[in-house]
């Protein structure tokens, strides 16, 4: 994953939140492919989101659905609930002057990176750009958390870059098509000020980036959140990074007088 004077470093919103989060976990994710596989439960998960968006892209590019739904009753209660909550998404627009693409795909290059961001659905005109995003998760997180996420920051950074819409015009809208009762959405305007600071925060990040990956070259790891970080509790490194005690270390702890104790057995999980 390393760059060369050649090729640039591809990355994600994805990535740009693992390395704000956790610079060590993003060296262990994605500079030396160190990745626990999905459980089944998050499998299912992941499936079905994908299933809902190859739905509404070939619904888009004029594809027959039908199939879709017949064979899966909670991809067809969903399009049902989205086509009753946002119609004017799925009318197509009569006149030739509006844009419409699903899946479109946009790079920018910052730095020795190039930033790469996928619009599940990017519909434009002479007056306004907006970006839609099909989220299939039953809770929608709060519109605070949705905000400072990258992928919020850089799909609208993106946009505004690439394009001729001031900051003012383009905007972003999530849906989450599961949530309780019927599909909700959360909005997002931008604004010159929001994308000046975007563009501020990553520079810094990617400037950081560059430093550690040099360090990195030389042997260095990259550096690891404070400990007592609940990004810790959770996380599948934690363990290689020294942040959670061995079995033995635990049992030691709770037992005062460990050294007098004659027979112990301990049978450490790894």
């Amino acid at each position: 994953m390393l760059s060369t004077p050649t090729q640039l470093l591809r990355l994600s919103q994805g990535q740009l939140n693992l390395l704000e989060a956790c610079p060590r976990k993003f060296q262990h994710t994605y500079l030396e492919k160190l990745n626990s596989p999905a459980n089944p439960e998050q499998e299912e998960r992941l499936t079905l989101g994908s299933r809902f968006h190859l739905l509404m892209q070939q619904r888009e590019m004029g594809l027959p659905i039908d199939s879709f739904l017949e064979a899966d009753a909670q991809l067809q209660s969903w399009m049902l609930g989205f086509a009753d909550a946002a119609p004017e998404i799925l009318t197509t627009a009569s006149d030739n002057q509006t844009f419409r693409e699903s899946e479109h795909y946009r790079t920018l290059q910052v730095q020795d990176y190039l930033l790469t961001v996928i619009y599940d659905l990017l519909i434009a005109d002479n007056q306004q750009a907006q970006i839609l995003d099909w989220k299939t998760y039953p809770k929608p997180p709060s519109k605070r958390k949705l905000e400072s996420n990258w992928q919020t920051r850089l799909y609208l950074y993106v946009l505004a870059e690439t394009s001729d819409y001031l900051p003012e015009k383009i905007s972003m809208t999530y849906w989450f098509v599961q949530s309780e009762g019927k599909p909700q959405n959360i909005k997002f305007n931008y604004s010159t000020a929001q994308h000046t600071q975007t563009g501020k925060k990553l520079n810094q990040l990617l400037s950081q980036l560059t430093h550690w990956l040099e360090n990195y070259q030389n042997n260095q790891q990259f550096p690891q959140v404070l400990e007592g970080s609940k990004n810790c509790d959770y996380c599948q490194f934690a363990k290689r990074c020294a942040r959670i005690q061995s079995t033995e270390e635990t049992v030691k702890e709770s037992l005062p007088n460990f050294d007098s104790i004659q027979e112990v057995s301990l049978n450490p999980i790894d």
